[in-house]
């Protein structure tokens, strides 16, 4: 028996942990202080141990510089120094984009950058470009918008205040390269640039847009084929993707071998306390800010790695505010609805049953990295660890 008492349902709350940095011995930190957790009974068989991507990240030293980055976009796109290269799609974010933005401009210092945004927003929600601006355009979503058309407007965003077009251009410029941003939902616009090499930079739509650009260009590359080689000092299975600025000129990648790294933190546990619990290592979550509109996933998932409990596993269910009013319209007791619900939660259903309505089922690691990601917040809150309760039924 834990300090939660079984009236207690799904619940969430933070470690608080010193700065970790490179060398660090994550899993011993983590593991002593689950240990400690368990030693105050919070901790349970079934409960989620939740470690932010960026400390793992960073225990393992993951951090390339944006020369390393350049060679590697010259060497695959086959680009020489003044040659001129395709973006398509990049996020408008100056954690995310900007510092890739300047490597890719590292990359043809003589040359010219050819940037396609889309139109009103990027992937991810984030606002290019206003309506007031887009009203006497008369443009549609299916139209290109020219760099004649953008030039001497200000698109500073409504909640950063960042003119990302603007940013974008000074950070090409600053490298010595010429910077071309033009706008079209189509990534096929790109074609009457005549672009040496293109580089496919959205995150979650990357496989349709790389299949668009291969029908303009035989040399085309997504960001997952930038720094992801195992061969290298510092790589990740996902490359460029999931990576965020650093200082003295360098990007942090995300986590290499993230499901590695869950499962011995979960063995070590096991092997330390005989607690079974679930490990996974997380990231943004998948989250739409209502009042922006903003996608606040600019990973390429929620979860970077996971340990096997996780496998096919879904929050799904019967729906229990249906269910209760059955009961009392049939003038049932509040104990024989409790014995009800307890009966059809048993019972089987398919999804497309009235008794599941409304409980769209969702991969349970989405669901709990989401609440970790919003437990912890974007700055880790001093809290890179996220125990989650009461999801998995022991």
């Amino acid at each position: 028996m834990t300090f939660f008492p079984e009236y207690v349902g799904p619940a969430a709350f933070g470690i608080r942990m010193g700065v970790i940095g490179p060398g660090t011995d994550l899993e011993r930190l983590v593991v002593d202080a689950v240990i400690q957790c368990n030693h105050d009974e919070l901790l349970d068989n079934g409960d989620v141990i939740c470690i932010t991507e960026s400390v793992l990240a960073r225990s393992q030293n993951n951090y390339v510089t944006l020369d390393e980055i350049a060679q590697e976009f010259r060497a695959k796109l086959n680009l020489t120094e003044s040659g001129k290269v395709g973006v398509i799609f990049p996020i408008a974010s100056r954690n995310r984009f900007s510092m890739i933005m300047e490597a890719i401009a590292k990359a043809v210092p003589r040359g010219e950058v050819v940037v396609q945004l889309s139109w009103p927003t990027d992937e991810v929600g984030n606002e290019v470009i206003s309506e007031e601006f887009l009203a006497p355009l008369g443009k549609t979503l299916y139209d290109i918008i020219t760099p004649a058309e953008l030039e001497g407007q200000d698109f500073s965003h409504p909640i950063t205040k960042v003119d990302y077009i603007k940013l974008y251009k000074e950070a090409i410029k600053a490298i010595g390269a010429k910077a071309t941003v033009f706008l079209a939902n189509d990534a096929r616009a790109i074609e009457g640039y005549n672009c040496d090499g293109i580089i496919v930079a959205d995150i979650h739509t990357r496989s349709k847009t790389k299949a668009a650009v291969d029908e303009i260009s035989s040399n085309s590359m997504t960001l997952v084929d930038i720094c992801s080689d195992e061969n290298q000092t510092v790589w990740s299975e996902w490359g460029l993707l999931g990576s965020n600025m650093s200082a003295a000129g360098k990007l942090k990648l995300a986590p290499r071998s993230a499901s590695a790294f869950a499962e011995l933190v979960q063995q070590r546990i096991m092997d330390r306390i005989q607690k079974r619990v679930e490990v996974i290592i997380y990231g943004d979550g998948a989250y739409k800010d209502p009042t922006t509109g903003i996608y606040e996933l600019a990973d390429p998932k929620p979860v970077f790695g996971a340990t096997s409990g996780f496998s096919g596993a879904f929050r799904e269910g019967v729906k229990y505010k249906y269910l209760a009013d059955i009961g009392l319209t049939s003038g049932r007791n509040e104990h024989e609805i409790e014995e009800l619900l307890l009966q059809k939660q048993a019972e089987s259903y398919e999804q497309n049953q009235v008794e599941t309505e409304g409980t769209t089922p969702r991969k349970l690691e989405d669901v709990i990295a989401s609440l970790a990601d919003l437990v912890s917040g974007s700055a880790d809150a001093g809290t890179p660890v996220i125990v989650v309760k009461g999801f998995f039924r022991q």
